[in-house]
């Protein structure tokens, strides 16, 4: 897998995205020449058509990427990256007429632009098709034993047979005794013998059980050895909390707070901020006059949340539920909660409740990007069911953050256990290229409207 800004991606998803991009390129600039002609060159260079080019290549890229076409996990079926594909080039041939239409001059020439497109259906269709062929191939999949007979080794299973485009498919799955089996031939496994290219070991307890000369034969074979928890780690984007123990923590690279990085993502935090209520207050008048209407009650919502290194501090948001919601006691939202009201819900799904905090972010008691900041009430009861949980309160919490953007929103122990282990990839990652992609992956996630409740 390829590391872009402290994320992991699968090398042929970084080809497929790539070869994309050539594709929109390489069609606009065959419609170029045909249409042009010998004066190509002119229409390229003296009249900004690369320029343009490539532009109309990163809208491309941005559609793709909107209708989720490089995260084949979120797609149901095979006819759907067709469906999307389809959609992709829909949208992108209106935007193109609109801008035509509004702005003669962003024309690269006459047709080209008609001819680009019907090209590039045809090319990015046919891509498509043959590129899943191809990657189906065993040739170009790695064969995987998976070490371990425990609830890991089965999670590990299951998150490789999901995440179909890194190219791992699972041979087979069992203990000790099975792999000394294997490992004592010359590496085949199953009916069709197929050769072990990768052994990940999720074993629940290594001592004394561990096959150690077995693992060292194979890898000096040239087998890949990895452990289940580097290999999830970079798979789902989070670090599992099931067998996570403190030297992991100890000894591993990451988890950098030096004071350099943490002022330039302070003052990268503050200009975010600044920027966001420049653009936001002409709403705020609107916004509070709805809230004013929806039900009786202040147009304010203050709450104490726990910050950095377990401060308090009291967090405000444009109200979104009635007066005295919470009167029994402190509770989890959760899907349609009959306490929001209609104009509350929609600020919510709009992230429009959220403006107030910005003032959180320049006053010092939030960071734009950062784990999302708990209650009190139940910060006491999580970090004693939660091992690591206090982790979370090493930096400023955020307004968005890695478990808002790759996780739905959580309300229970279960669902908090899981957002931990985004936030605890988060701070091990922590990186401004990495509060930069996740503030990009928010818009994304506004615009279709996730994870909020």
């Amino acid at each position: 897998m390829i590391r872009i800004l402290n994320v992991y991606y699968p090398k042929r998803a970084v080809v497929k995205l790539v070869s994309e991009l050539l594709l929109v390129c390489g069609s606009l600039l065959l419609a170029t020449l045909y249409f042009v002609g010998q004066d190509a060159y002119i229409t390229l260079i003296y009249e900004n058509g690369i320029a343009k080019i490539l532009c109309i290549a990163i809208f491309t890229f941005l559609l793709s990427y909107y209708f989720d076409l490089y995260e084949p996990q979120r797609i149901s079926g095979r006819w759907e990256i067709y469906f999307r594909l389809l959609l992709v080039l829909s949208v992108l041939s209106f935007v193109l007429a609109a801008l035509v239409f509004f702005f003669p001059q962003i024309e690269i020439a006459p047709n080209v632009l008609v001819g680009g497109v019907f090209i590039l259906s045809i090319a990015l269709v046919v891509w498509r098709s043959v590129y899943d062929w191809v990657m189906r191939l065993s040739l170009f999949r790695e064969r995987v034993f998976v070490l371990g007979s425990g609830n890991r080794a089965q999670a590990v299973a299951e998150a490789l047979r999901e995440r179909g485009d890194a190219g791992m498919d699972v041979v087979a799955c069992g203990g000790e005794d099975q792999f000394r089996s294997v490992a004592g031939g010359l590496q085949w496994v199953g009916s069709k013998r197929a050769p072990i290219d990768r052994v990940v070991v999720a074993m629940e307890d290594r001592r004394g059980v561990m096959p150690v000369p077995e693992l060292l034969a194979l890898r000096l074979r040239g087998v890949t050895i990895e452990d289940a928890s580097s290999l999830m780690e970079r798979l789902t984007g989070k670090l599992p909390l099931d067998g996570l123990n403190p030297s992991n923590l100890i000894f591993t690279e990451g988890f950098n707070t030096k004071t350099s990085l943490t002022i330039t993502r302070r003052f990268l935090s503050v200009v975010i901020a600044a920027i966001g209520l420049v653009i936001y207050f002409p709403l705020v008048p609107f916004v509070a006059l709805a809230v004013r209407l929806s039900s009786p009650g202040p147009i304010f919502f203050s709450q104490t949340r726990i910050g950095r290194r377990g401060r308090p501090f009291v967090l405000r948001k444009f109200r979104t539920m009635f007066q005295d919601a919470e009167a029994n006691g402190a509770t989890w939202a959760v899907d349609g909660d009959p306490r929001v009201t209609k104009i509350g819900r929609f600020l919510r799904k709009t992230r429009l409740d959220e403006i107030p905090q910005l003032w959180s972010v320049l006053r010092g008691d939030m960071a734009f990007v950062g784990p999302r900041p708990e209650r009190p009430e139940f910060v006491e009861w999580l970090r004693k069911e939660i091992p690591y949980y206090d982790l979370r309160h090493m930096i400023r919490p955020g307004i968005t953050g890695w478990a808002q953007v790759r996780y739905k929103y959580g309300a229970g122990l279960e669902e908090t256990k899981r957002k931990l282990e985004y936030d605890l990839y988060y701070i091990k990652h922590l990186s401004v290229g990495l509060d930069l992609l996740i503030m990009f992956e928010t818009i994304k996630t506004i615009l279709l409207q996730r994870g909020a409740q």
